[in-house]
C-alpha cells in the first residue's frame, strides 16, 4: 500500500524502536494520525522533554529529572546497602517488589568482550568512587543470570571484596509455579546450591 511520504517517514522512524516491526510501526503511525494534531503535539513534546530533561543521577546513575534522584534523596532508605543493577528497568523491577529498602547503583550495561563492552564502558568507576566517599556494609549484585551478568558480578566481587565490603548475589533458582521436570540443569543446580532451611 502506497502512503504519503510523511507517513512513510514516521513508519520508518517508529520501526527503529526496539521490539517494533514494520506492521506495528504502521499501526502506530495511523493511530497518531487518527488522534489528530493535539495528540501528536503532546507526544512530540513528551519525546523532546525526555531527551532534554532526563539525565543520570550523580549518585546512583539512574535516569532522573532531579539530581539526586528520588531514591537517593529519600532519607528512609538505607545508604549502607547498595543494589547494583545493569539497567534502569532492572531497578524498576526490584522496586515493584517493595522488598528492597536500600539504595541502587546502575551500571548501564554488563561486561561483554565479544561486543566490545569493557569495565570502562560501564559505571563501575562511579560505584568505586561512591563507596570511597560513603562506605557501604553490603553490596547486592543484581546483574542478570546470563553469561554477561555473571562475568560482571565476578568482576565486581574481585574489586569489592578486598575493600572488606560484604558482597551478596540475588538468589537464583526455580520460578514460582514452575515444574521441576521442565527446569534446565543449570537452574536446578543453582536452586539446590542455594537451598535454605525452613
Amino acid at each position: 500500500m502506497a502512503v504519503a511520504d510523511p507517513i512513510a517517514r514516521l513508519v520508518k522512524e517508529l520501526a527503529r524502536l526496539p521490539g517494533i516491526g514494520e506492521k506495528t510501526a504502521q499501526r502506530l503511525a495511523f493511530h497518531i494520525l487518527e488522534q489528530g494534531a493535539p495528540y501528536a503535539d503532546a507526544l512530540a513534546a513528551a519525546i523532546a522533554g525526555v531527551v532534554r530533561d532526563v539525565r543520570c543521577c550523580s549518585t546512583c546513575q539512574t535516569l532522573t529529572d532531579k539530581d539526586p534522584c528520588a531514591i537517593c534523596a529519600d532519607e528512609r532508605r538505607d545508604p549502607k546497602t547498595i543494589c547494583v543493577v545493569e539497567s534502569v528497568p532492572d531497578l524498576v523491577a526490584i522496586e515493584r517488589t517493595h522488598e528492597f529498602r536500600g539504595r541502587y547503583h546502575v551500571l548501564h550495561g554488563s561486561l561483554s568482550p565479544l561486543d566490545g563492552v569493557g569495565p570502562s564502558d560501564l559505571r563501575i568507576r562511579e560505584l568505586l568512587l561512591r563507596l570511597e566517599k560513603e562506605p557501604a556494609d553490603e553490596v547486592v549484585l543484581a546483574t542478570n543470570p546470563d553469561v554477561e551478568g555473571e562475568a560482571t558480578a565476578l568482576y565486581l566481587v574481585k574489586l569489592l571484596r578486598p575493600a572488606g565490603i560484604k558482597v551478596t548475589r540475588l538468589a537464583q533458582g526455580l520460578p514460582m509455579g514452575g515444574d521441576l521436570e521442565y527446569a534446565d540443569q543449570v537452574t536446578l543446580a543453582r536452586a539446590l546450591a542455594g537451598r535454605r532451611e525452613l
